[in-house]
């Protein structure tokens, strides 16, 4: 698996990719290998106020459901509504599929989240390998 090196990474398996105070947001390749088969996304409305580390929908797959995490705070602008009919896309490309975006808050709060070698990093650890 390979992690865009403009991205950022949380160690709860969301990517974050920001460009000044404008994000997007996913879970990467990692994240969709663990949970197989993704069926349905829980995404919140435009215009909901985000903290950073807190739940802001879920992804549901086969095997189980996972909360999805705000790598940063802010506000979301737009939700992925194509996953709507489409979650398996997902599977499919989770390097370029964006659940959210986001006008960040506090764009400082990305320097504490990982990048793409740390990242890479704590997959091995966690997987062993």
């Amino acid at each position: 698996m390979s992690y865009p090196a403009t991205y950022r990474y949380t160690k709860e398996h969301e990517w974050i990719e920001a460009n000044g105070t404008e994000a997007t947001v996913g879970i990467t390749d990692y994240a969709q290998h663990l949970l197989g088969d993704i069926v349905f996304v829980d995404l919140p409305k435009i215009g909901t106020e985000l903290s950073q580390k807190a739940s802001f929908g879920s992804v549901e797959s086969v095997k189980a459901v996972s909360d999805v995490y705000a790598p940063a705070s802010g506000s979301v602008t737009a939700i992925n509504e194509a996953l709507t009919s489409a979650p398996e896309t997902i599977n499919a490309e989770a390097n370029t599929t964006w659940l959210i975006k986001l006008t960040l808050s506090n764009p400082s709060e990305l320097d504490s989240l990982l990048d793409a070698a740390a990242y890479e990093a704590y997959v091995a650890e966690e997987t062993g390998k």
